[in-house]
């Protein structure tokens, strides 16, 4: 049986989503730059989430790339 994602790999999707407001999907810069060939997306600014000493670059998806 796979071992549940814990610590920053869970926490910091799970904060940005917590931001997220009505359709929104946030996503951090650094998988933002994983997925960069694949969606559309523009910056949201830095969002001081809890639990982090510094604020996040952040940026939503707007869509997928044809």
């Amino acid at each position: 049986m796979a071992t549940p994602a814990r610590g920053t790999v869970a926490n910091l999707p799970a904060r940005l989503g917590g931001e997220a407001a009505g359709g929104q999907i946030p996503i951090s810069q650094r998988v933002h730059g994983e997925a960069r060939d694949l969606v559309e997306s523009e910056p949201i600014g830095e969002l001081t989430l809890k639990g982090r000493q510094r604020p996040v670059a952040a940026f939503q998806v707007r869509g997928l790339k044809s």
